[in-house]
């Protein structure tokens, strides 16, 4: 089962979760009476929420792109709360005419409260990826649209998740199994910031080493960003050999193949899939095998064997590319600003792209399409035994059931409902407007559909990979 129990101490019967790392993690107690959806809990949760969807679209735009992430407004918000729990007044205020009564201080600052307001940084640091539409519409193809139709498009895609979030929180949240690695990190920085530890003689506690590598950390972050940027990718080989072409296409870290390349910022390590603190070590080891498979034995091969004209073009690059090997300029090929000529691409001729761009696309479509083979073969049994405990309502995990136990849960109707209305909307934002956004109400659908058939696949390897 998801969840198990064992005799501890006193002969008191305490469930534990099958993953040793939630074990050592997560506590399985809780305290229902610590008041959560508090004054403090609105006021700093928006105020995160607000700052870093603003920061974080506003830096989006820089060439070298600053991401702020909800962990900066965890650490920030814990002085912040507690300020505020010394010098609001504690006295309770009641609505006239009404039995409801609230307080700007009812407790002391606590763990709930601060996970809370965290999850409305969250809600506002990831960002919207429909934002890169109008984007690219209004500074590549210089061409407006209209603002209600882009709000539309903002609102339906980043909401058209909370009813996938619905329909599958029973095998994604509430499953022991899916135990969400990167959260683990979060949740330890919060039972280092709240729970009081006893130092251990000659070491330290939780709390000290997050300050000592906290400060450590920011004080060498200078280094890499403003004194020496260098040292974010030094290529040996490109060093040794400055105006040799292949060895600046093997060795360097930027434009090659990065053989003899290092980095000491820790950005460079990690911008793309994240930190690799939070990653189990099979996942980093399977990453890694597929990123030496295509850059040091696929891309060569096609490079130096000039497959398909790739000596035209960069080793590693991501830009589309004439027969000529320059760059491909489409604006050529689209008349009234934003609709395909098809005689105008047979003049000008048809797109090139290097060979590493080419194999990272296809391996892409391969992935996507593996992640459902990959969890019928290796989660497909846990899923229907789970499926069926779901449906005779036996809630297996024990963080489940204290949730179960202690707050009532939010019903799947609203999920459906929200998802109902938001579909209603984006087919509305495609087919209105002069259908401006070139994608028609069949289209709506067709995505539905897929987001909805990869969303399990793909969550049950965000959940159990941290990928």
């Amino acid at each position: 089962e998801a969840g198990y129990s064992a005799m501890e101490g006193d002969g008191e019967i305490v469930d534990k979760s099958p993953i040793e790392e939630v074990q050592l993690t997560v506590p399985v107690t809780d305290d229902p009476s610590q008041p959560v959806m508090t004054f403090r809990t609105w006021v700093l949760g928006l105020l995160c929420c607000v700052l870093l969807a603003f920061l974080n679209q506003f830096f989006a735009y820089r060439e070298a792109a600053l991401s702020i992430s909800s962990v900066c407004a965890q650490i920030a918000v814990l002085p912040m709360g507690r300020f505020m729990a010394a010098v609001l007044p504690s006295k309770k205020f009641t609505f006239p005419g009404t039995r409801w009564s609230f307080s700007l201080n009812p407790a002391p600052f606590n763990m709930k409260e601060h996970v809370l307001i965290t999850i409305f940084a969250s809600a506002g640091s990831g960002g919207v990826y429909a934002v890169h539409i109008f984007t690219i519409v209004k500074g590549f193809y210089h061409r407006s649209i209209n603002p209600f139709a882009t709000w539309l498009l903002v609102i339906t895609t980043q909401m058209l998740g909370f009813g996938w979030a619905g329909i599958y929180r029973k095998l994604l949240v509430e499953s022991a199994y899916m135990w969400w690695p990167a959260n683990l990190v979060q949740v330890s920085l919060f039972r280092a910031l709240h729970e009081k530890e006893k130092r251990p003689k000659g070491g330290l506690s939780r709390l000290q080493f997050f300050m000592i590598v906290l400060v450590c950390s920011f004080a060498y972050y200078v280094i890499p960003n403003i004194f020496f940027p260098t040292i974010s990718t030094i290529s040996v080989l490109c060093f040794i050999w400055r105006k040799n072409v292949t060895v600046q296409q093997i060795g360097s870290g930027v434009n090659g193949l990065g053989i003899g390349s290092f980095g000491l910022d820790w950005n460079t390590i990690s911008a793309f899939l994240g930190t690799p603190l939070a990653t189990p070590w099979f996942a980093i080891a399977n990453v890694m095998a597929g990123f030496f498979i295509i850059v040091y034995i696929l891309t060569p091969l096609l490079y130096w064997n000039n497959v398909y004209d790739a000596k035209k073009f960069p080793i590693i690059d991501s830009s589309l590319f004439t027969n000529e090997g320059t760059k491909y300029n489409t604006s050529k090929i689209l008349s009234g600003g934003f609709t395909f000529d098809e005689k105008a691409y047979a003049d000008y001729g048809p797109i090139h792209m290097t060979g590493f761009f080419a194999v990272t696309y296809g391996v892409g479509f391969a992935a996507l399409a593996a992640t459902i083979s990959h969890v019928c073969l290796f989660h497909g049994k846990e899923i229907w035994e789970h499926s069926k405990k779901t449906l005779e309502k036996k809630s297996v995990d024990v963080h489940t059931r204290l949730m179960n136990k202690n707050y009532r849960s939010v019903p799947t109707y609203w999920f459906l409902i929200l998802l109902v209305i938001m579909v209603a909307f984006a087919m509305v934002a495609c087919e209105g407007f002069g259908k401006q956004l070139q994608l028609p109400w069949w289209g709506v659908v067709m995505a539905c559909a897929l987001a909805c058939t990869f969303t399990l696949p793909c969550g049950v390897i965000q959940a159990t990979t941290n990928q």
